[in-house]
């Protein structure tokens, strides 16, 4: 009997004996498909060549925001839900409603929702960080007021509607 050597056999030493995998060829039916299932194989399953799909096809709708339609809409409403971000605090919620009234320094607002120093400059710089108070000089003191008068709008509207609407 005659021993044939391992690239006769497809293997790809000796010591190995699992036969090595055959080159890729490119079909001629590959060119002819969409980018997005050319990634898969011959032999991948439609239900998974499917969902991916249409997941590269939503992610590409979507994108950065700056297409319009059903999902990429949603792109529109970053910056509003930064804006609701910055104001998912009570304590933050506090402060827009004190400043609402009236321009207040750092320590008029520790004195008036009996919390700390430290903490309420935490909040201010959240809320300064997201544009929705300014500081502004008041002596040597630096006083915050509201950005524009729509935040304080929205903030009253939802304390108004919390009060009303069972817990």
């Amino acid at each position: 009997m005659t021993r044939r050597t391992a690239p006769e056999l497809g293997l790809t030493s000796d010591a190995d004996e699992t036969p090595a995998a055959p080159p890729a060829r490119p079909l001629a039916a590959d060119a002819e498909r969409p980018a997005e299932r050319q990634a898969f194989a011959d032999d991948a399953h439609p239900a998974e060549r499917s969902a991916s799909a249409d997941a590269q096809r939503a992610e590409q709708r979507i994108g950065d925001g700056s297409e319009r339609g059903p999902e990429g809409e949603v792109g529109s409403y970053a910056p509003a839900a930064e804006l609701l971000r910055a104001l998912a605090s009570p304590l933050r919620i506090a402060i827009v409603m004190r400043l609402d009234d009236a321009d207040q320094c750092v320590h008029e607002l520790v004195d008036a929702l009996g919390v700390p120093q430290p903490l309420v400059s935490q909040h201010l710089r959240v809320l300064r960080d997201a544009g929705v108070v300014v500081p502004h000089r008041r002596g040597r003191e630096v006083a915050y007021s509201l950005a524009d008068s729509h935040v304080a709008h929205v903030v009253r509207d939802a304390v108004a509607h919390s009060a009303h609407s069972p817990a």
